[in-house]
């Protein structure tokens, strides 16, 4: 009796991808609109952009735009480029580190004494 081997292709490394955005890039664009609805509340309705008041214009348009802004800004871009240079931004910076620390009141070193 013979066992019968069934092949199983897993590729990790391939990036799972919707409408050509990843799994973080359709929470940005989902979280833009919740933000854009919120702020349609407080938009005038006399206010128009190309012909269609300014709220329903936010609510709608402004996110649907967002999807190939963000396909062509990632254009080239390697696999979650996008929270990188969110948490790039977030993070704390170290300047220079040749800078003399403002907060430092202690030497790092101490010197032996004999």
């Amino acid at each position: 009796m013979s066992l019968d081997l069934t092949p199983v292709h897993r590729n990790l490394h391939t990036r799972v991808t919707f409408l050509g955005l990843e799994f973080e890039d359709l929470i940005l664009v989902l979280a833009l609109a919740a933000l854009m609805n919120l702020l349609a509340h407080f938009a005038s309705d006399t206010a128009r952009v190309f012909g269609m008041p300014l709220n329903v214009f936010m609510e709608f348009v402004v996110p649907f735009l967002s999807i190939p802004f963000l396909i062509l800004f990632k254009y080239g871009k390697p696999k979650g480029y996008l929270l990188d240079l969110i948490r790039s931004f977030l993070a704390p910076h170290a300047w220079c580190a040749l800078a003399r620390d403002s907060e430092l009141t202690q030497s790092y070193i101490a010197d032996e004494e004999e």
